[in-house]
């Protein structure tokens, strides 16, 4: 996890609900503003409403903001309007903003564009999550609105559904009393939606376990100097086949080093996690990340661990968990190597499960692309951008099943984007391993980190239509020295429609060898490979492709209903000039047809190349021509 406790100095943030002394005005003597999503009509928090003489103020996570200014009220006041990921109309000077009469008991609403496809919808930890609407006299869906286990702000979090209960764990974690809180990790449940519990799309209910105080207590202090950080939090069997809940722990020394490894085990007598062993320091390969459980190709279940891509694995159950030496990462080095790279026949990166290296960093993936022994699209640790063709490098996520989409999707945030930390991507793929090729920005941030991203699959609606996904709101490593009040160092939830056009995500299209010809599918199985990518669904500017009746050739169709992927009719027009041609390729005497993009003729003969393509593709993105 990350942490800005070790660098910067907490930053102590007033709730100005009886400020100095004096008496709260009643409701009506408020004037209300309420910011909506044009598209959904639902509040939009984190809106920030500036005076021209530079009064601050944000919507709460109703999107409401309570207005009580002395010598500013029932005037025509001007707001600037500001969100990050939504948009406000300029007027006619080029400003986002708006004139109001701020008559008190009365109420303005104001309509955001959202440019993000993620859309907000409450901040989850933290005080004063409805402030301004208890001040306006409203209520709220949560039943601790103001301040809920003397908590102010709290670093990522790590979810497991254990017992009956959505069991929540976080990092680093302020308190109103002083500067310096809980550094070793406080701990809240919640009941399941379908449990008795609230709606996702409301909020969560949490519960905090809680000292004496009244604060958050510790839920895994381990011995030593600094914080104790949690990952990997995870249900698994023991040797008697009860459930437990283990996790991975890290102790901290300054600046953000790492100087212990270990496994702790919660107690559920005591209700906070207990010691349970300690990883040595040579050990060549440590998980890292929110885990998920699936079934391999070789019949065992394994715990898989997305940190960034999901490239580490060990088996399901405790005894694997506390075994360092049955770790495996998913790797294309050659072993006892650390350049020496693996390529299969076709030339692309041959990877496997393998116990004892260590995992890929950013670095050395780097230095091997410096060295052109992969390319930049080949890379393990870079989604590609949809709508530039360029490298993402990804930072922290979380992969899940999806029963919609029937893949693995993945949200995960960013390093040096447009904001250095708060950029959140949504990709998808077949499996576990792979290929995340091609990605698409869901949600983006003005100079504001939003990190360690984590979905809720429990949480999910629709058949996995809906997800949910939160993620760390923070001024820290952003440059930015403006933390926003309340919201800063806290965790925001939002929500994903997967049936959005803009998710229309390229899939990789195989193509199996047969005595009667080539299968096409966009399910890889057998000794299938990839020959390219294409949309799975249509959309505009495309032309559906599936496989004529009697000679089994690719054809366009006139209509979509039989496709087997659609491709680009001209990606100029879509903006994405990247893609490359679909040609026909028949071998001249034989009459033996193939399927490649591009211009340069297949090897082994005599080759005449269609005179019009089929349409564009995305190629392979070990194929692709990336500027670095």
């Amino acid at each position: 996890m990350l942490s800005r406790h070790s660098i910067f100095p907490a930053l102590l943030i007033g709730l100005r609900l009886g400020a100095l002394g004096q008496a709260e005005p009643p409701p009506s003597a408020w004037f209300a503003i309420r910011v909506v999503d044009e598209e959904t009509g639902r509040g939009v928090p984190l809106v920030e409403l500036e005076t021209v003489n530079h009064l601050r103020f944000y919507t709460d996570s109703n999107g409401t903001v309570a207005f009580h200014e002395p010598g500013l009220m029932d005037r025509q006041i001007f707001f600037h309007v500001n969100s990050h990921g939504y948009e406000y109309p300029k007027d006619g000077f080029g400003y986002r903003g708006v004139r109001l009469k701020t008559t008190p008991g009365s109420e303005a609403v104001l309509k955001l564009k959202r440019l993000n496809i993620a859309e907000r919808l409450y901040r989850v930890t933290g005080a004063g999550i409805y402030r301004d609407s208890r001040l306006l006299g409203r209520s709220s869906p949560i039943k601790q609105p103001l301040l809920n286990g003397l908590v102010f702000g709290s670093d990522s979090v790590v979810t497991a559904v254990y017992q009956g209960k959505l069991h929540w764990f976080w990092g680093d974690t302020d308190r109103p009393s002083y500067p310096l809180g809980n550094f070793h990790v406080p701990f809240a449940t919640s009941l399941l939606p379908d449990v008795a519990g609230l709606d996702p799309e409301l909020g969560v209910n949490l519960t905090y376990a809680v000292g004496k105080n009244g604060f958050a207590k510790e839920a895994a202090k381990m011995p030593g100097k600094g914080p104790t950080w949690i990952d990997g939090l995870v249900v698994l069997p023991d040797e008697n086949r009860q459930s437990r809940l283990l996790a991975q722990y890290v102790k901290i020394k300054a600046p953000l080093a790492v100087y212990e490894r270990g496994v702790v085990q919660f107690d559920d007598e005591r209700q906070q996690f207990g010691h349970l062993a300690m990883f040595p320091k040579d050990a060549p390969l440590y998980p890292h990340g929110h885990p998920f459980l699936h079934r391999a190709g070789d019949g065992h279940e394994y715990v898989y661990f997305a940190g960034g891509m999901p490239s580490v694995r060990v088996r399901a159950n405790v005894a694997g968990y506390l075994d360092p030496t049955q770790y495996e990462t998913y790797t294309f080095l050659q072993p006892g190597t650390g350049s020496g790279v693996q390529r299969n026949p076709d030339g692309s990166l041959k990877f496997e499960w393998r116990a004892g290296q260590p995992k890929l960093d950013h670095k050395q993936v780097n230095k091997l692309i410096a060295d052109k022994k992969i390319t930049a699209g080949e890379s393990p640790v870079h989604l590609i951008d949809i709508e530039t063709g360029k490298p993402v490098l990804t930072q922290h996520g979380s992969v899940y099943w999806n029963d919609h989409r029937q893949r693995w999707v993945m949200v995960i945030s960013q390093s040096f984007g447009s904001s250095m930390l708060g950029e959140i991507w949504f990709a998808e793929a077949a499996r576990p391993e792979g290929p995340w090729a091609y990605a698409r920005k869901i949600v983006t941030h003005d100079d504001y980190s939003f990190y360690n991203p984590k979905q809720h699959p429990y949480f999910a609606k629709d058949g996995g239509r809906t997800l949910f996904f939160e993620a760390t709101y923070t001024f820290t490593f952003s440059g930015n020295k403006h933390p926003t009040p309340l919201y800063d160092y806290n965790q925001v939830m939002y929500r994903l429609q997967l049936n959005d056009p803009r998710l229309n995500l390229p899939v990789p299209v195989y193509e199996q060898l047969g005595d009667t010809g080539s299968t096409w599918s966009t399910v890889r199985y057998g000794n299938a490979v990839p020959r390219f990518f294409a949309l799975p669904k249509s959309a505009n500017g495309m032309v559906a492709i599936g496989r004529e009746k009697k000679a089994g050739r690719l054809v366009r169709l006139v209509k979509g209903t039989d496709a087997l992927f659609h491709a680009a009719a001209d990606p100029a027009v879509l903006g994405k000039n990247y893609l490359l041609p679909l040609h026909e390729w028949t071998r001249a005497g034989q009459g033996r047809t193939i399927y490649a993009y591009g211009t340069k003729p297949p090897a082994n003969g005599n080759w005449q190349r269609s005179s019009t393509p089929l349409g564009h593709v995305w190629p392979l993105p070990s194929e692709l021509k990336i500027d670095e």
